[in-house]
């Protein structure tokens, strides 16, 4: 299917889908296209600006605030934890949650980590005793 921008000689614009741009010429030609407004058969198509799909994630409603004096010294303090994390702890990345368990349960050294674990990971591991907590994300970590 296909959408086009369409402009009857009186100027009035309207949009119509088609099974494809061969169906649009058949019923131009045929007559079988009219303006809703005016009724006209004489029917032009108009320059559209093609659709673009945007992924998902992107779509998403993300929550924002806007920061005052109180916040931007929270943020400040959350971006030294950052800072900390990094310095002191190692990176497991996406195996978080089987590290954790590994030095929870003996199977490897004791130390401090940090990386990424899905929700239901999180929370499994709380359940088993494992104390994890999650770290938010500043705006510019994402980037």
């Amino acid at each position: 299917m296909i959408r086009y921008a369409l402009q009857c000689t009186a100027g009035h614009g309207f949009e119509s889908w088609f099974r494809d741009s061969a169906a649009f010429e058949e019923q131009a030609e045929r007559g079988l296209l009219a303006c809703p407004q005016c009724g006209s058969a004489k029917v032009e198509k108009q320059v559209m600006a093609p659709a673009v799909a945007v992924k998902e994630e992107r779509t998403k409603a993300q929550p924002v605030a806007m920061l005052g004096e109180k916040e931007a010294q929270a943020r400040a303090m959350l971006r030294a934890f950052h800072q900390h994390l990094r310095d002191n702890a190692q990176d497991v990345g996406i195996g978080f949650a089987e590290e954790a368990r590994k030095i929870h349960y003996g199977e490897t050294e004791e130390r401090p980590i940090y990386g990424q674990a899905s929700e239901e990971d999180a929370r499994a591991l709380n359940e088993e005793g494992i104390e994890v907590m999650a770290v938010p994300l500043l705006p510019d970590d994402r980037n």
